[in-house]
């Protein structure tokens, strides 16, 4: 075996403990950010939800607490004015979600929030560490088998999350799912899907590599921000919905509920990352037939991949298409975006795992 061959298992071992290590500080994240959602107090979006929709006193009650009429004279006319209602459609019309610790007014759980990102920041360095160590003891792009995939996909998902705070979103309250399925995702790396470091088939050895499967990982990692978004989305508008029909949700379902950001700005920032990484999903399929044109002779060739990959691109297509034409908003779209971030999942996991094809190169 030659030089430019070979696998620096020394690198490949310390890329292993650096993943173990991530892993490691990722939970002490996780127990971060569990301290914050219960010791950070509701978000004002929240509060306000709440206090909109109180249980309602008695007619007699009510009519005696009412607040008093303005009267004001203008030219000899008295004016009546009524006092201004605010409805529920008020609730989450700003665009930056407001979620939990210093975004709900709580000092406590602001502390832990920050504790929690400065933990999320470390852990997200060592992993990215562990990543290009990987590369760097087989001399190649990091992701030429599923173990490989899933590390970086989980660096890549965390990086996201952390621009967006750079860019000062108020995103903090995506920390907790998202640590808790980078968790879930390097555990089932280290475990079912781990692969010994080793070059790559023929196939494989192209710069199409780097652009091809890179803007895969990055399209997955932001779809992935979209769908916990959508998810949320549903939970809250369902408690939201709850509220205003006079319904008393449980204590945890208030507790957590009334952490999050309100309906209308879940769905809104959902609908907006969907939209801003669809074109390189687009991408990402053409510059995969390229690909295959080079490797394989023919550009599109209904391969499982290919096929799974274009289903997930109608999909969002779709999803996109009814908010912009259709009027699609709420709860019809997001079931939309699920189906989509389905079909991507299945095209990550069970097209490489359950069905053969061209691209079952490396097995998992």
């Amino acid at each position: 075996m030659t030089l430019a061959t070979a696998t620096n298992e020394h690198l490949a071992n310390i890329s292993n403990t650096l993943i173990y290590s991530a892993m490691a500080v990722y939970t002490l994240a996780f127990f971060a950010y569990i301290a914050e959602w219960l010791f950070g107090s509701r978000s004002k979006v929240a509060r306000t939800a709440a206090a909109l929709t109180e249980k309602p006193e008695k007619p007699e009650k009510a009519k005696a607490a009412a607040p008093a009429v303005t009267v004001k004279k203008a030219g000899g006319t008295t004016v009546l004015e009524r006092p201004k209602v605010v409805t529920r459609s008020a609730i989450g019309a700003r665009d930056v979600p407001d979620g939990p610790g210093a975004h709900g007014g709580d000092e406590q759980g602001d502390l832990y929030g920050r504790i929690a990102v400065s933990l999320t920041v470390l852990a997200w360095g060592v992993e990215a560490a562990g990543v290009i160590s990987r590369a760097l003891s087989v001399r190649r792009a990091p992701w030429g088998n599923m173990y490989e995939f899933n590390i970086t996909f989980s660096t890549v998902a965390v990086g996201v999350f952390l621009v967006l705070l750079a860019l000062r979103k108020n995103v903090r309250w995506l920390g907790l799912p998202l640590v808790t399925t980078v968790l879930l995702d390097l555990g089932l790396a280290v475990t079912v899907l781990y692969t010994a470091s080793d070059q790559l088939v023929p196939a494989l050895h192209s710069y199409w590599l780097y652009i091809h499967v890179s803007t895969a990982i990055i399209c997955g990692a932001v779809f992935y921000v979209g769908a916990v978004g959508t998810l949320l989305y549903l939970f809250k508008d369902s408690y939201e919905n709850k509220l205003a029909s006079g319904g008393q949700p449980g204590r945890f379902a208030t507790s957590v509920m009334e952490r999050l950001p309100a309906s209308a700005s879940l769905d809104k920032f959902s609908y907006r990352v969907n939209a801003a990484v669809f074109p390189l999903w687009t991408f990402t399929i053409i510059a995969g037939a390229i690909w295959a044109g080079d490797a394989w002779g023919r550009y599109w060739g209904w391969d499982p991949k290919e096929t799974w990959a274009f289903i997930t691109w109608v999909a969002y297509a779709c999803y996109l298409h009814a908010r912009a034409t259709a009027g699609w908003k709420g709860r019809k779209a997001a079931y939309i975006a699920l189906i989509a971030f389905g079909c991507w999942l299945f095209n990550y996991y069970g097209v490489n795992i359950f069905v053969g094809g061209k691209h079952s190169y490396a097995g998992v």
